[in-house]
């Protein structure tokens, strides 16, 4: 009789294990992952995406050697439904869950994907991103920015601004605190008359100076050391004027010194709409990035690399919340002065503009 019950204790055994290996066999359920380009008349892609149809294709075939998975194991997720993920987390700024909802994948594969795909565009950024280096080229942008005033000679105007994120955490993270109280990168970026950026810094913290950024800019050295001949930028007063840096006058007394201001304002003014627009196209730089800060960089500089994608094919900002305005606003407006030497060889190309 023992015998008996010990073969039907294995008969069972070995059914169960007939049940786990047929549960395994069992295709894993997939979310169907919608065509995007399909689905959404261009109005509602715009909307949702914040880029034109054209403009993400073309986005698509510049980086999918970059991020195409090496298998098919899996439903792999295709380059397009891993640049929609991305699109739609710098669009909305919402969780990683809320994104990785909308698109049929987990929290942490969001998480990858979007690191991957802002670090493909990022390194885009040495052909999208770049200062006119060819006189012909420079000439064409001082052009540009001589049409809106008549100041002469400038080829880019630089600011900073600040993007938002959560706290980091640890013994440094009052360094990221600005002074108007949240942490955010302080992220300094030169642009052309047309809005298009022609260089980014994205790696210093909130409670940095802009001055402070631009004394350790790769492109201070290069103004420095002659690369752009003559030719000028212009900043507000949270820089030191220099003989290529040109702000405005503190105190303006004489009527050229105030048509000097005017034109000075007006003509850096685009650097102050690049940003608005930057931010307006990609509310996540306003309303607040909620990853780790090594994470930072790559999604500001891949959002600058869109943006000039973008206005290089002229494709209008869409329109946002009020809300949303009131976040960008606070990032743009938080003013520094540095005083301004009245004298030597800093002052003395600022007077001859002036004269």
């Amino acid at each position: 009789m023992y015998p008996l019950l010990g073969e039907l204790t294995d008969d069972e055994d070995f059914l169960e294990l007939v049940r786990q290996h047929e549960r395994l066999r069992r295709p894993q359920t997939v979310r169907f992952r919608p065509n995007n380009f399909e689905k959404w008349n261009d109005v509602d892609f715009k909307k949702r995406f914040r880029l034109a149809k054209p403009i993400v294709n073309y986005l698509i075939e510049e980086i999918s050697g970059l991020i195409a998975s090496k298998t098919n194991k899996n439903h792999a997720l295709t380059p397009a439904d891993m640049v929609f993920i991305t699109l739609r987390f710098l669009a909305t700024g919402c969780f990683l869950q809320s994104v990785g909802d909308i698109s049929g994948v987990d929290k942490s594969t969001t998480s990858r994907v979007i690191t991957k795909v802002t670090r493909a565009i990022a390194s885009l950024s040495k052909d999208f991103i770049k200062m006119p280096m060819g006189v012909e080229d420079r000439n064409s942008k001082a052009q540009g920015f001589y049409n809106i005033c008549r100041f002469p000679r400038c080829i880019g105007a630089v600011d900073c601004t600040h993007v938002k994120i959560q706290s980091p955490g640890g013994a440094n993270a009052e360094n990221y605190r600005n002074r108007k109280g949240f942490f955010s990168f302080n992220v300094q970026a030169i642009c052309d008359s047309d809005l298009k950026i022609s260089n980014i810094v994205c790696r210093w913290p909130g409670s940095t100076h802009d001055s402070m950024i631009f004394r350790n800019s790769r492109v201070k050295a290069e103004f420095e050391n002659g690369v752009y001949g003559n030719n000028l930028l212009l900043g507000d007063s949270g820089y030191g004027v220099k003989p290529y840096l040109i702000t405005p006058l503190a105190n303006p007394t004489t009527r050229a010194e105030n048509l000097f201001n005017e034109a000075q304002i007006r003509t850096r003014n685009p650097i102050e709409r690049c940003f608005g627009v930057l931010k307006r196209r990609f509310p996540i730089l306003a309303t607040g990035i909620r990853l780790n800060v090594d994470k930072v960089e790559a999604i500001v500089v891949s959002a600058a690399v869109l943006h000039n994608t973008a206005c290089h094919f002229a494709d209008p900002t869409p329109l946002l919340t009020d809300e949303i305005e009131a976040e960008i606003n606070i990032g743009n407006n938080i003013g520094e002065h540095v005083p301004n030497d009245l004298g030597g060889i800093n002052n003395s190309v600022r007077y001859s503009l002036i004269n």
